[in-house]
């Protein structure tokens, strides 16, 4: 057995031999209940990840996104960078994870945030998204430096906030502080829950808008003297139903996107807000007798590499000045929430090439090539920090993501915690 072969069998054992810490830290994590939104516990997550790593000798920064959208002295956009040097120059190695998950819903059969370990899988709430994948990272980047310690170049590690609402509290905000500068990290490693014999490429594009309807209040027993917004946006709905549906079913694209159907164009409407607010729970009371004069529609827009963004924009403006035509009294507004451009890593980069070859040593197979029907942190490390090496992998199923009683599996973080570390001996490692 060769010099190469001897360190990598070596940092594999060591992986092998670290399962119970590895679920431990899993459980610890999915037990920090990162709830986003509102952005609860960011900061004990941050602390507790700093911690751990500071005894590693990494060096630690815990950056507040000041003044990013959510963050408040109530709910503050904590992060945390922890960065271990080599002993000698060369490349930088970043695996960001994000902390925060989303709500839990309803139907679940265990503890959403109690970490329970049952027949190989982790369960809870982030237990796939993402918090498996961070701990993978972790232990990985532990075993190559306890097997590798003249290792050259530098590992960092980073914990950030946000990423299930637009990560602009987290990833964007470190990338407009230099943090994912091309001349200080050349390598992202995103652990994303793509499946462990997967390297995500990138994402599609997204466009947020919110519609508003506008019309005129009067009571609800003469609609005659009002005029109902509800019903205005009403006529948006079959529009989108009749006309932009099926015309997004058409556009198709040469991304390799997973599942099937997220390989074409696709649009959500994501919420529906009229007429009067939602009482507070415990209100007994009836609603007011009154027509609705605001209708708010918020669409979720995904799109291809093949379209152009201004006629995605432009297809949904035309749809509701359509309907304006016809309508007597119809007043709107379309208001850009935010936008981000599809986006796909080159399979030449050296991330991409050094992470398939693990892969293939590890799982005995080549990788697939996927690109994820939802953005990730990705598109601020690409169109901020302008680093183009970078790309998502991870350990757990992707349909898992947002789901009752979503689980992670202990073997599947194992073999992805190898993969992660021959990559590092791949990229770092002479």
């Amino acid at each position: 057995m060769g010099e190469t072969e001897t360190v990598e069998a070596s940092f594999l054992d060591l992986i092998e031999s670290r399962r119970d810490e590895l679920i431990a830290l899993t459980q610890d994590l999915i037990r920090i209940p990162t709830l986003n939104p509102p952005g609860e516990a960011y900061l004990e997550i941050c602390e507790y990840l700093a911690d751990r790593l500071k005894k590693r000798r990494f060096e630690i920064e815990m950056i507040r996104a000041h003044e990013t959208p959510g963050d408040s002295d109530r709910y503050p956009r904590w992060n945390m960078v922890a960065r271990r040097e080599g002993r000698s120059p060369g490349p930088c190695v970043h695996f960001n994870s994000h902390t925060d998950v989303v709500e839990t819903g309803h139907e679940w059969t265990v503890d959403p945030f109690g970490g329970e370990l049952r027949d190989g899988k982790i369960y809870g709430r982030g237990a796939c998204d993402m918090k498996g994948g961070l701990a993978a990272s972790i232990i990985a980047a532990e075993a190559f430096i306890d097997a590798t310690p003249d290792f050259a170049g530098a590992i960092e590690i980073s914990g950030t906030a946000d990423e299930e609402t637009g990560g602009y509290g987290g990833v964007a905000y470190l990338a407009e502080k230099g943090y994912f500068d091309p001349q200080r990290v050349q390598h992202v490693i995103i652990p994303e829950p793509l499946n462990k014999d997967r390297i995500c490429l990138g994402h599609r594009g997204v466009w947020w808008a919110e519609i508003e309807t506008r019309g005129h209040i009067a009571h609800g027993s003469m609609p005659f003297l009002g005029d109902c917004a509800v019903r205005h946006m009403g006529a948006v709905l079959q529009e989108f139903e009749t006309s932009l549906y099926p015309a997004l079913a058409q556009k198709h694209t040469a991304m390799p996107v997973v599942p099937d159907g997220a390989r074409q164009s696709t649009m959500n409407i994501n919420s529906v807000h009229g007429g009067q607010a939602e009482p507070e729970p415990d209100f007994t009371g009836f609603p007011s007798a009154c027509v609705p004069d605001s209708c708010r529609m918020v669409v979720d827009r995904r799109y291809i590499i093949e379209e152009n963004p201004e006629e995605v924009r432009r297809e949904v403006a035309d749809i509701v000045e359509r309907v304006s035509a016809k309508r007597n009294n119809f007043s709107y507004e379309i208001k850009e929430l935010w936008h981000v451009s599809p986006t796909m890593t080159d399979r030449n980069t050296a991330v991409v090439q050094s992470v398939s070859k693990s892969i293939e040593k590890v799982l005995s197979k080549s990788p697939d090539y996927v690109v994820s029907p939802g953005t990730y942190d990705q598109k601020h490390i690409d169109r901020i920090g302008r680093l183009k090496d970078c790309i998502a992998y991870g350990p757990g199923i992707l349909d898992l993501a947002h789901q009752p009683d979503e689980y992670i599996g202990v073997d599947d973080m194992i073999d992805s915690a190898k993969v992660m570390a021959l990559t590092l001996e791949e990229l770092l490692g002479a």
